[in-house]
């Protein structure tokens, strides 16, 4: 399967990432990193974020050693503005708001929020109604903690749709085929450039529903303030 690349730069390259496809080598899978590295007959690309195997989306990628660690520095200092979307079959406690708390594992394996704010994860939100039963979130997270978003949504008592790991058994009027994260808008300054990317979900029937972009159409207003410099987050 051909990996889709979204923009092609001398320095870097951001590429749709499909669902369910592992981002480095597991047990079953070379892991996407091989295959653009085939796709492009390039062994120079460089990941500079990781996605969740489980999660859709803009995934960007350093050509040399030198861009990746500039890229790599922005990621750390929290000058890259990044919104996912979610959708769940759950109300959540809030409308919108902020998610804050530090991460810590269970005894399950699984991530957990605590009450605590040492080093806390951060993830800020807005919420829309797609339809009965179903509801849109955007999400903005602030810092990258591993399942970062994943936890966000289960602390609100709307876990992301089809998420088997935080997720609970969705209602029986929803078959989900995959689990319905998707990061969806990347913006940063590179060279003194300003860059910023939007790339709709591919894959997924409630993705690809016509009530879904409904609902993604009141959020137009807010991708004009992300690509603005003046941008702060819901």
């Amino acid at each position: 399967m051909s990996v889709s690349v979204v923009f092609d730069h001398e320095d870097f390259l951001v590429v749709h990432k499909p669902p369910d496809c592992a981002v480095t080598r597991n047990s079953s899978d070379k892991g996407l990193l091989a295959r653009l590295r085939r796709q492009l007959d390039s062994s120079s690309l460089i990941p500079v974020h990781r996605l969740d195997k489980i999660t859709s989306g803009l995934w960007l990628l350093a050509k040399n050693i030198e861009a990746a660690r500039a890229l790599t520095t922005l990621f750390r200092e929290r000058a890259v503005r990044k919104c996912y979307l979610a959708l769940s079959d759950r109300k959540p406690h809030k409308k919108q708001g902020l998610v804050i708390g530090d991460m810590a594992r269970s005894r399950d394996g699984r991530w957990k929020m605590c009450q605590s704010q040492e080093a806390p994860a951060v993830t800020r939100f807005i919420s829309r109604s797609m339809r009965p039963g179903l509801r849109l979130f955007a999400l903005f997270p602030e810092t990258g903690k591993t399942h970062q978003i994943r936890v966000a949504m289960k602390c609100l008592g709307a876990p992301i749709l089809g998420d088997s790991l935080y997720g609970r058994r969705p209602s029986s009027l929803l078959v989900p085929e995959r689990t319905y994260l998707h990061a969806y808008a990347l913006a940063f300054s590179y060279k003194r450039i300003h860059y910023d990317f939007k790339e709709l979900p591919r894959h997924g029937r409630y993705f690809l529903d016509p009530t879904f972009t409904s609902a993604l159409q009141t959020f137009d207003a807010l991708d004009q303030v992300f690509r603005s410099n003046q941008w702060q987050p819901p």
